[in-house]
């Protein structure tokens, strides 16, 4: 006698978890991607960024190139882990994203409309990634048939 292994029908909690979590993970990768482009500037010191004098946090443009290239370097691994729906990459996720928004406001007067932009980027990973409990992510790995699809929506 085979067991059979039925999977239960994932609710509509589920799917909006689930969706969630691809959200900030696909979000996470861009913000990474952005940070790795916007760190090769910084390292090659172009012109687009502002250099401000008497600032609190006033480092070299080279140096927030570094950071900004790091930071976006494990975004893009983190994001992977996302799409996993791993424990570890939802916290890794949250701190990146929060990592990201503490080196974005240090380096706003560099580059302050992008600068911006990214936080709010951020906030909304860390919004998505906090919103959604554990026990309703749908495991993202496993590959349905077309056969169990959920069916149409019924009113």
């Amino acid at each position: 006698m085979t067991a059979t292994h039925t999977r239960p029908e994932p609710t509509a909690k589920q799917e909006w978890a689930t969706g969630l979590t691809v959200f900030a993970a696909v979000m996470l990768f861009l913000v990474g991607l952005l940070d790795i482009f916007r760190g090769i500037m910084a390292i090659a010191e172009d012109d687009i960024f502002v250099t401000t004098r008497q600032y609190v946090f006033e480092f070299d443009l080279t140096g927030w190139g570094w950071v900004h290239l790091a930071l976006g370097a494990v975004a893009v691994i983190v994001s992977v882990g996302l799409l996993k729906v791993s424990v570890w990459g939802r916290v890794a996720g949250v701190a990146i994203a929060g990592l990201v928004i503490i080196a974005n406001f240090l380096s706003l007067p560099y580059y302050p409309v992008w600068s911006i932009v990214m936080i709010a980027l951020s906030g909304f990973i860390i919004w998505a990634l906090c919103v959604v409990q554990r026990d309703n992510l749908f495991d993202l790995s496993e590959e349905r048939p077309l056969s169990e699809e959920r069916p149409p929506h019924k009113v």
